[in-house]
């Protein structure tokens, strides 16, 4: 399931990134991957060590927690925290799949079931550098405002096109759902917006409740906690 969330990031908040990471000090994307992803990882990012990475990643996390659909796409159980990257001068990342599994400082495992993609700068600013996404569907680019978000299943096939003129900033990380099954999610949401148009438009109230009732059930008969 691809969904876009608008808005994740205000104006202000995109434009003190901004100027955060225009000033940062950037290292070699490759440190954060293994020998398969390195041989098609050409970009920047920050320090894995960086304490900027950590007070930028704070701001992203707190506007996640307070982003409805952001919970409603994810259901989410943990978050890793949020990285950085930066392509310029034909940098690109080709075809790959994100690792299964992720470590947290604390020790403890993530199972990658989402992949989310915020994008920090407009796609005027550079050319290139669309995220692809490879699924049954065929493949689909994304190319979002600064401040959107995409979450896309952390399974799919997927690359950013080299970026031929400016840069492309953004922040990345992944997310491991209550829900395992992407099947499963995308049901789960569906439902869940339904029930939120149909409340909005003045819809029975009983069978709202219904739905409602339905919604939690399959929740709790689906979630891994």
């Amino acid at each position: 399931m691809l969904v876009s969330i608008p808005q994740i990031l205000d104006a202000a908040q995109i434009a003190e990134l901004r100027r955060r990471l225009d000033a940062a000090a950037w290292v070699d994307g490759r440190e954060t991957v293994g020998a398969q992803g390195a041989r098609v990882k050409d970009n920047q990012q920050l320090s894995e060590a960086s304490p900027l990475r950590l007070e930028l990643g704070k701001t992203i996390l707190a506007a996640l927690a307070r982003n409805p659909a952001f919970h409603a796409a994810a259901l989410p159980v943990k978050i890793l925290p949020p990285r950085f990257n930066r392509y310029t001068a034909g940098g690109q990342y080709g075809f790959h799949v994100d690792g299964a599994v992720m470590h947290l400082a604390d020790g403890e495992q993530l199972r990658s079931d989402i992949s989310c993609t915020v994008f920090i700068n407009d796609p005027d600013d550079y050319e290139g550098g669309e995220l692809v996404i490879s699924d049954t569907y065929g493949e689909h680019l994304v190319a979002l405002p600064a401040g959107d978000a995409i979450l896309y299943p952390s399974s799919s096939l997927h690359r950013v096109m080299p970026v031929t003129r400016g840069a492309r900033l953004a922040s990345f990380f992944w997310v491991q759902s209550m829900i395992r099954d992407d099947g499963q999610r995308r049901m789960l949401y569906e439902l869940d917006t339904s029930i939120q148009r149909l409340t909005a438009d003045g819809a029975d109230a009983e069978a709202v409740l219904q739905l409602t009732g339905l919604y939690h059930n399959l929740l709790r008969r689906w979630a891994e906690l």
